[in-house]
């Protein structure tokens, strides 16, 4: 029972642990049977009605769930080819999910406060929605038809291949894991509490992370590719330099993508207030600048590549999503084939867009918060913001001839001002005589 005691004490917070093992511990001096269980039941109660314990056993308990029915959804019914790499693929991204938040406990600590905690559950909530969505992207990728005209767009999309078979392509998944499990690192280490990220850079980056994201989005949300994939924009699948409406669009996503993290920066090193001397006070601002320009690149990428992923899962899955998507447009079963191994295909395009949006963001945050500490440097002129100049200050004063000191204003009030002072060993050197020298040389 040990083990146990040891278990349930961690879920405790820190300053209650120690209760919560003398409360075990005491159970020895219990008389063995039934009083003993007795007491180690109630000591189980009394710790279970601790909040953090509760919140921490129903945070398990619904990520439990939810991963469950994620990999439940993904998880194809054949083992066949691609339907293994599948399989495999749903269980190393489950394990990821569940060891990687135990390693950047066990080294950065645990989510710095509710900002970084609803940070980590969306993003883990992403993640899990789009498990089920990739798995049926794959499997139709990798269906090769029967025969008819199907075929034949089969060929010449994804190559040769044997009919009625499944092809796999084990490399571009592994390529996919290896982005998504160092893109789940950066999050969870920036959201951790020995890493310095305050919580309005944390939602000023996740913020511009989303507006990126729609934009990108409402341009490719059938995977990226050079066509522009919305069905609804004139050009769509047609002609690689999108013309009417998309051509905006297009120009939106791309001042989208360089200044959504640019804005970030600049907001977050401007809230950065760090007491510190000047150097520390730039390097507080660039830290914050750079990790809110990140965490918008990361957020924008991951949220076109969830909605854009569901999407063309939805496409191929529901005819009535088809329906939706091309309204108005009489398309045979082979023109809807091509579709949807085309935006299959292009799928593929989100895992670039999840490597080079963060390496984006990463160089804009730390351009926006250059700008806000170039704006927050003192000027030489002391700070002062511009306006009507105020009266002038008192000139300096020149310095006297052959190296004599000026005499100070009120210095001497017993004596004239202007009087000639003759210091020790100048005697032989008359100076211009004074008012009360003058009246004296006149006496008789």
């Amino acid at each position: 029972m040990s083990w146990l005691s040891r278990a349930g004490a961690r879920l405790l917070p820190a300053e209650r642990r120690d209760w919560a093992e003398a409360v075990w511990a005491e159970a020895q001096e219990v008389p063995p049977g039934w009083p003993r269980l007795a007491w180690r039941a109630g000591g189980v109660r009394l710790i279970s009605r601790e909040a953090q314990m509760v919140r921490r056993t129903g945070t398990l308990l619904l990520f439990t769930a939810a991963t469950g029915a994620a990999a439940w959804s993904a998880w194809p019914g054949s083992a066949v080819s691609d339907a293994a790499a599948v399989r495999a693929d749903v269980i190393v991204l489950v394990v990821l999910l569940a060891g990687m938040p135990l390693l950047s406990r066990w080294l950065l600590g645990p989510p710095a406060n509710r900002m970084a905690r609803w940070l980590r559950a969306g993003c883990y909530a992403a993640i899990l929605a789009m498990l089920p969505a990739r798995a049926a992207t794959q499997l139709f990728l990798g269906t090769v038809p029967r025969g008819g005209h199907d075929l034949h767009i089969f060929h010449l999309f994804q190559g040769a291949g044997v009919p009625g078979t499944v092809t796999a392509d084990a490399s571009l998944k592994v390529l996919l894991l290896l982005i998504g499990a160092c893109g789940l690192a950066i999050i969870l280490a920036l959201t951790a509490r020995r890493t310095p990220v305050a919580p309005a850079t944390l939602a000023i980056g996740a913020g511009a992370g989303l507006v990126l994201g729609v934009a990108v989005y409402a341009m490719d949300p059938l995977g990226i590719s050079k066509y522009v994939t919305a069905p609804w924009l004139r050009g769509t699948m047609i002609d690689t330099v999108p013309a009417g409406r998309a051509q905006y669009l297009v120009a939106l996503a791309w001042i989208m993508l360089f200044g959504a993290p640019l804005a970030a920066g600049l907001l977050a090193g401007r809230r950065s207030h760090v007491p510190g001397t000047l150097e520390q006070v730039t390097v507080a601002r660039a830290w914050q600048g750079l990790a809110a320009g990140l965490i918008s690149g990361g957020v924008g990428a991951l949220f076109v590549t969830v909605a854009g992923t569901g999407t063309t899962a939805l496409l191929i899955k529901s005819a009535w999503v088809r329906d939706l998507l091309y309204h108005g447009q009489h398309l045979t079963a082979s023109a809807v084939y091509g579709r949807e191994i085309f935006a299959s295909q292009n799928v593929g395009g989100y895992g670039a867009a999840l490597l080079v949006f963060p390496v984006i963001g990463f160089v804009m945050g730390l351009a926006g918060a250059g700008v806000a500490n170039g704006q927050a440097t003192p000027r030489p002129d002391g700070g002062r913001p511009p306006g009507p100049p105020g009266p002038p200050g008192p000139e300096p004063q020149p310095d006297p001839p052959d190296g004599r000191r000026l005499a100070d204003a009120g210095a001497d009030q017993d004596r004239l001002p202007g009087r000639h002072e003759v210091g020790d060993g100048d005697e032989d050197h008359q100076g211009p005589p004074g008012l009360v020298g003058a009246g004296l040389g006149r006496l008789p």
